[in-house]
């Protein structure tokens, strides 16, 4: 991982995925087959990788073909079997027949993912219909397409399943990335919903909200966004890939079966104190010898 700015690598390589270490058991996931979306890179692959080496199975799925073949290459190292796919999660056709074909390979699946997700850095006045519409439709609806479908088969073949969605750190709003926050509260508050819903099934469903854990997904942030991370928490530093896949594994695997319509924050204290701006600290935000660009002209 590297500090912030423009020509940086953000992330870990697949070495340092091959390599870091992890306080879970070799065999955790052996005959279990878990599913990942948005997996071609960042945090998605990140997670998927630590399920492999864990020894689960994996059915992967991401919009990007090259991509995807590339991850899923990378995973079958690990010594699982790996089923990928390209779909958008947009499409409910295709959602549907992802999670049937992945059904009928492995014969069943005990754990999904929501990871797929995305977001533009810009002012809430300037969002477009066609802009809001895109976060919208993948962060919140994308979301919601996979659990009830994944739902549905479960309840179907009277089997058990573990969901966990990826959110955001959305509990003191997220200015720069409004129409993200709306998606992923709306995501939470689902969770929360059919967690008891979905109970009777033998279903848990919870989410990892992370915060400003550095991943590939930093590159779409321009420099003084990225350049504010670092700022965004108590602790004064970034988190990683690895802090959010291990925060995963520990909801989805036996240490999390009392678990459910929870929200695990990975934020170094950042629902508490920090200051990020994705799209850079605007001027009136911004802090002279103590006082801010407002307060310090009202004064005068």
């Amino acid at each position: 991982m590297t500090d912030a700015g423009a020509d940086k690598q953000f992330g870990f390589t697949e070495d340092d995925l091959r390599t870091k270490t992890t306080v879970f058991s070799a065999d955790l996931f052996r005959e279990t087959t878990v599913i990942v979306t948005g997996a071609g890179s960042g945090l998605g692959k990140a997670i998927a990788t630590l399920f492999a080496r864990l020894g689960a199975n994996l059915a992967v799925c991401g919009r990007n073909p090259e991509k995807l073949d590339k991850a899923a290459e990378f995973l079958r190292e690990f010594g699982g079997e790996v089923f990928a796919l390209p779909i958008t999660i947009r499409d409910t056709d295709q959602v549907e027949k992802f999670i049937y074909a992945t059904h009928e390979k492995f014969d069943g699946f005990d754990v999904v993912v929501n990871n797929a997700g995305g977001q533009f850095p810009q002012a809430a006045l300037d969002y477009t219909p066609k802009g809001w519409h895109a976060v919208i439709d993948t962060n919140l609806n994308g979301t919601w397409w996979m659990m009830q479908t994944a739902a549905r088969k479960w309840v179907a073949n009277e089997t058990q399943g573990s969901i966990v969605n990826i959110v955001a750190d959305i509990w003191r709003g997220m200015p720069g990335i409004a129409h993200s926050c709306a998606a992923r509260a709306g995501v939470i508050y689902l969770s929360k919903s059919v967690a008891v819903e979905w109970a009777p099934h033998g279903l848990r469903v919870n989410c990892v909200a992370p915060g400003c854990c550095e991943s590939t997904g930093f590159k779409q942030y321009p420099p003084e966004g990225a350049a504010t991370y670092a700022e965004a928490n108590p602790m004064l530093r970034h988190g990683d890939e690895w802090d959010v896949a291990e925060a995963v594994i520990y909801l989805s695997a036996p240490s999390g079966k009392f678990i459910t319509g929870e929200v695990l924050t990975v934020d170094g204290g950042q629902q508490l104190w920090g200051d990020p701006w994705p799209t850079g600290r605007p001027e009136y935000f911004q802090l002279d010898g103590g006082e801010c660009a407002r307060g310090k002209s009202s004064s005068e």
